[in-house]
């Protein structure tokens, strides 16, 4: 029997089997390793698991999300969607106050899974925040004093002397800071508003959207309005999302695009007088 023969096959077979242990090793790391990272709970699987969607909203922007300052009830358009998202996924919503100028911290930050009230897309958000499809689309309206003197067309806006007030963090600010030639433009911070300022007259004016401008209309009787010319740009709305996951994001359009097509969102959109910025393709 040649036996440096068999002690060498036996050496062998030593050896292969360690490597086979390993690779089985190995594998089974791979495998755990994978399944966590497959098993990772996305933000719809959160919503979904904790049955709560935290939408932020602006309770001042009437028509949209607006809290009446005396019953405390919320109303607008966002406020009759979210609930039907609710329904839908089968769970409750929690409405967290927010702004616009809270924006980026509000979602970054994870105070909230979307931003529900209307938030103009411009390219500034697109670099932060993932968006929606469009479901509303505004131009500007200037808000000023009734029978303001020289104060009654939009070229009398931008005029030496005169001072514009914007809301900061609003698509406004960007929009009026590269438009405005010879007027001062003024940043509003909360919890001060754009009212006050025209109203005590250290403003002139300030710039609003549709919806906004409805809230003056309807709830003041020292308002007047002044729409933006058709050259001047117009915004799309949408719902906003912290970047990275888009589960939600997902689901959200799923859902924005059955309400168009079944007459859900123009339904909302008549209740609260958007009809005409309702955007249904």
């Amino acid at each position: 029997m040649n036996t440096p023969f068999i002690h060498d096959l036996l050496v062998a077979n030593r050896r292969f089997g360690i490597q086979c242990l390993i690779q089985v090793v190995c594998g089974l790391l791979w495998m755990v390793g994978g399944s966590a990272a497959f098993a990772e709970t996305t933000r719809l699987d959160k919503v979904l698991q904790n049955k709560e969607l935290r939408a932020c909203i602006w309770p001042e922007y009437y028509s949209i999300t607006y809290r009446n300052p005396k019953t405390r009830e919320l109303s607008g358009i966002d406020i009759a969607l979210t609930q039907e998202l609710a329904k839908e996924l089968g769970v409750k919503v929690r409405y967290v106050d927010s702004n616009f100028s809270q924006l980026y911290d509000a979602l970054e930050q994870d105070r909230c899974d979307v931003a529900t009230h209307a938030i103009g897309i411009t390219a500034e958000r697109l670099a932060r925040l993932q968006f929606s499809q469009a479901y509303l689309k505004s131009g500007l309206f200037a808000v000023t004093l009734k029978n303001k003197d020289g104060l009654q067309s939009w070229d009398s806006l931008d005029q030496p002397g005169r001072v514009i007030a914007v809301a900061a963090g609003t698509l406004m600010e960007g929009i009026m800071a590269k438009s405005l030639k010879k007027a001062k433009l003024v940043k509003v911070q909360a919890p001060g508003t754009r009212e006050q300022e025209v109203l005590s007259g250290r403003a002139d004016a300030f710039m609003t959207d549709y919806p906004y401008s409805l809230r003056m209309i309807e709830l003041t009787d020292w308002a007047a309005v002044i729409p933006a010319p058709n050259n001047m740009p117009t915004t799309e709305y949408a719902y906003a999302f912290a970047k990275g996951d888009n589960s939600l994001l997902l689901r959200v359009e799923a859902f924005l695009s059955n309400v168009k097509k079944d007459g859900r969102l123009l339904q909302y959109a008549k209740q609260h007088n958007l009809d005409p910025i309702v955007v249904l393709k």
